[in-house]
């Protein structure tokens, strides 16, 4: 079936002051050293809200509150075929205990691009980059 994924995962858009928060991934695996709007798999029995509460628990020490959905992206890497969904999120807290990242920080649209033409973004992120800046747009809150 055509909806059928492989795998489903959850990317977290934290907006603020027109700047989103991205976070560079730690050198392992395929992706490594690539910066990423943060999230990670949604494991079985979990929502995708309770997914994003997990992993920025997991690899940022803090909690989050899961807004709205923003926009997925559908890719295959190696023969799988993968979902990544994104959503809005507010941060609970900034003191941030970094386990899966080497930095975090907020980006422009125009960085983020950046990033995205240098091959230093999460290819599957960058999918969802057109829908994040349609959400700055939509909130008034371009950074540009």
């Amino acid at each position: 079936m055509a909806n059928e994924v492989d795998m489903h995962s959850v990317a977290g858009v934290i907006i603020e002051d027109g700047k989103i928060l991205i976070a560079k991934r730690i050198a392992k695996g395929g992706m490594g050293e690539r910066w990423e709007f943060p999230g990670g798999k949604v494991e079985g029995g979990e929502t995708d809200e309770q997914a994003l509460v997990r992993e920025y628990e997991e690899e940022f020490g803090v909690r989050v509150r899961v807004g709205a959905y923003i926009g997925d992206a559908k890719f295959e890497r190696h023969g799988r075929r993968h979902v990544v969904r994104a959503y809005e999120a507010v941060l609970s807290g900034r003191d941030f205990v970094l386990s899966e990242h080497t930095a975090w920080r907020w980006a422009c649209v125009e960085e983020i691009d950046a990033l995205i033409q240098d091959d230093a973004f999460v290819p599957s992120d960058a999918h969802l980059a057109p829908f994040v800046k349609a959400r700055l747009c939509f909130l008034g809150r371009d950074s540009r």
